[in-house]
């Protein structure tokens, strides 16, 4: 069977954008696919998530699991997000197609925080209803805290992170939606984008900031100041080919514990989804001695 029809190669990852991990199981945004593929860790299983009717998706890009296990779809094509249930049947979708077009989402306590690059906003909904609470900046164009093209957002206790495509650079805000800083600035040398993307920050306030210009993942501390960057344009397994997206996970690392060393200790695991190249998902380790 195999002269006859070829190898068998299974369901291939076609262009991912957004993931997210949730009790071992991985979800990861298809642009292509019009759904997300799953892999659940425990199980050893890889699945197509292609809903229908109310939970159709076109386009999603990014995505994020809550506390409960709901699934939140940012979908440009829909320019909505759409809600599913932790046995992801349908549940909700809500923001206005006509007006906005939601980018990514992140779920923290009771709000769901929501980028909108058409209107330049970040929208705050409530995770209860999905009614608009506010929105910021409200600043006008050409200053700082305005957003050009606000692409992905990262919310923690204290501050709302997003990245401003149009801007080239990462912009800091506390969750009334004042501006505290800036972190990088257009150009070709460390500590600046060309193609900032993705963000993440760790429990030490460490950014993580994707750039698909430079291939790479650049690190900043809690003052903007450049620590490290790792990855580069695909040659091998580990570099990165046009990157998008990271989060930083510290609940499933004893899925990957076997692949680390016997002399370090991991401490959690950092994953970058590839829209390009041989390797979708890089899974790495941040790792300290034992």
């Amino acid at each position: 069977m195999r002269f006859i029809l070829g190898e068998d190669l299974g369901k291939p990852i076609i262009k991912p954008y957004g993931i997210s991990i949730y009790k071992g199981k991985i979800y990861i945004c298809d642009t292509i696919l019009g759904g997300l593929e799953i892999v659940d860790l425990n199980k050893r299983t890889f699945d197509y998530f292609r809903p229908s009717g109310m939970g159709i998706l076109k386009k999603p890009i990014n995505c994020f699991v809550d506390e409960q296990g709901n699934l939140y779809v940012a979908d440009t094509g829909r320019k909505q997000v759409v809600v599913f249930n932790p046995d992801l049947t349908y549940k909700a979708s809500f923001g206005n197609p006509e007006t906005m077009r939601l980018t990514d989402v992140f779920v923290k306590n009771d709000s769901v925080w929501v980028c909108d690059m058409k209107a330049h906003t970040v929208r705050v909904f409530s995770a209860k209803n999905y009614k608009e609470l506010f929105r910021f900046p409200e600043e006008k164009p050409k200053t700082d805290p305005f957003l050009s093209s606000p692409t992905n957002l990262f919310v923690t206790d204290k501050y709302v992170y997003v990245s401003d495509f149009g801007s080239f650079k990462i912009k800091v805000y506390t969750k009334k939606g004042e501006l505290v800083r800036t972190v990088g600035s257009y150009g070709k040398v460390l500590g600046q984008f060309v193609r900032p993307k993705g963000i993440a920050v760790d429990k030490n306030d460490i950014l993580y900031v994707v750039d698909a210009g430079f291939e790479n993942v650049q690190l900043f501390d809690a003052q903007g100041n450049l620590l490290m960057f790792f990855g580069e344009s695909y040659e091998k397994p580990g570099d990165m080919w046009l990157p998008a997206k990271v989060i930083i996970d510290y609940d499933n690392f004893q899925y990957f514990e076997k692949y680390v060393y016997k002399g370090f200790k991991l401490k959690y695991l950092i994953f970058v989804t590839n829209q390009y190249g041989p390797d979708k998902v890089n899974v790495y380790g941040f790792v300290e001695p034992r």
